[in-house]
């Protein structure tokens, strides 16, 4: 019998987002200090104390600034395995910290090139990953088995059986996951699956979603020397050895879009990077959030050579249990539910929202219906943290998004028809496929 949790039937959906709204609405609401009209922040006794594992684009640009701003959290540790980056969020944590001092002085946050001299120290609550994608799962479940609640950055993993281990590893020690997707907290996808979800368009028969197309190729790059802030070996991690490039890692000394995400070794493409944030937004709507399709088919186009190999384009197509039928492809990034009442559409390009009839869109959501929550990721993970309720999108469900994409990727990898179950998480009479729903590890750094 298998041990995975069941497909939830719609009854089931709208059970648990009830539970899930009553502890949002009971919640403490995590406000950063300057929006409270005060420059003060909450006794060192309440704070999460916040550790950052990586320190590239994302988590310089966003992730980082929102642990700052917010006043119930201190930053206490970064890490970083190239030490230019490590240093400058080093530098912006002591800097706005210290702007909040009399003496406008502050030295208070620690940086480590290993991830697991973070993640010993006994003074950390929570830790934000923002690694490469070939790190989450290895950084994500050393975070759980440390005993530090974890928001981690999507797609979660790059296979299907890593998943099943995070989503595992998670719940047996009981730590507080939360997929870092922000998409859930956007007016119009909210607004759009609350009112699928009520019923405005009837029972559902198709969802488009769409994601931007990928990057063009990259010819082969020589082999170059490491750049001395870069501790290349524990970069590559559990992925297979390769020679250092540029186009292979990240621009030195720069922020600029990292090659390693058109890369598979390290990264999936667009296939699992815009599509974990499209086909949430189509499981949470579909009551599927926690299960998958049974069926699954697709064609896509990889670059003829050259370093950078994630896809081009790609048309994938699911079929559900109950007929519902899934269409993923490259196009403009949104959101389509068609239903046998009217259809309705979320735009990420403008934030629009359309429907089919107009009306649909007036339609008041009544006081005993499904109020979806509508709360930042972060926001989330601060107030899970705080009440040990689960998050909007833990680990079981990210692990759900992320799989759908890569069983689509694996469909167009051995060009056929597949059948799969999604609570044993395996094809059906297919071990070519099933080979592929794992990745080669490089030792010591297994799982």
């Amino acid at each position: 019998m298998s041990n995975h949790p069941p497909r939830l039937s719609r009854r089931a959906f709208l059970r648990d987002t009830a539970i899930a709204l009553a502890a949002a609405r009971c919640a403490p609401w995590f406000v950063p200090a300057a929006a409270r009209g005060t420059n003060g922040r909450a006794a060192p006794s309440n704070r999460i104390t916040i550790g950052m594992i990586g320190m590239g684009r994302q988590a310089y640009y966003s992730n980082l600034k929102y642990f700052l701003a917010a006043g119930d959290v201190q930053v206490v540790a970064v890490n970083d395995v190239d030490r230019w980056r490590l240093e400058n969020a080093r530098q912006a944590v002591e800097k706005r910290y210290a702007g909040e001092k009399q003496t406008g002085h502050y030295t208070g946050c620690a940086a480590y090139v290993d991830f697991q001299e973070l993640l010993s120290r006994t003074d950390i609550d929570a830790v934000m990953i923002s690694s490469p994608d070939h790190w989450h799962v290895p950084m994500a479940i050393a975070a759980a088995r440390a005993g530090k609640d974890i928001c981690c950055e999507k797609p979660l993993t790059l296979c299907v059986a890593e998943g099943r281990i995070l989503a595992d590893a998670v719940r047996r020690y009981e730590r507080v996951f939360r997929t870092d997707s922000e998409f859930r907290s956007h007016w119009f996808f909210h607004r759009a699956c609350e009112l699928v979800v009520n019923g405005r368009i009837g029972r559902i028969h198709t969802i488009k979603t769409g994601v931007p197309k990928g990057d063009v190729g990259c010819g082969p790059e020589p082999a170059m020397a490491v750049p001395g802030e870069l501790d290349y070996d524990r970069w590559q991690g559990p992925a297979p050895p390769a020679p250092y490039t540029v186009k292979r890692v990240h621009p030195v000394r720069s922020y600029d879009r990292p090659g390693w995400m058109r890369v598979r070794d390290y990264c999936e493409g667009m296939v699992t990077n815009w599509g974990t944030h499209l086909n949430d937004i189509a499981q949470w709507g579909n009551g599927t959030q926690r299960t998958g399709p049974v069926e699954v088919e697709g064609e896509g186009t990889y670059p003829a050579d050259g370093l950078w190999n994630v896809l081009l384009d790609f048309e994938v197509r699911y079929r559900y249990a109950d007929g519902v039928r899934l269409i993923y492809r490259t196009d403009q990034p949104y959101v389509r539910f068609e239903g046998e009442d009217g259809w309705i559409q979320a735009n990420y390009t403008g934030g629009t929202l359309d429907a089919g009839p107009r009306s649909i869109l007036a339609s008041r959501i009544g006081p005993d219906e499904t109020h979806l929550p509508l709360l930042s990721e972060k926001d989330d993970f601060l107030q899970a943290v705080r009440t040990r309720r689960p998050t909007l999108a833990d680990a079981e469900v990210g692990h759900r998004t992320c799989s759908l994409c890569q069983i689509g990727h694996i469909a167009i990898q051995v060009g056929r028809r597949l059948q799969w179950d999604p609570d044993r998480e395996r094809f059906w009479n297919d071990d070519e496929a099933n080979r592929l729903l794992h990745r080669p590890l490089r030792s010591p750094w297994h799982l």
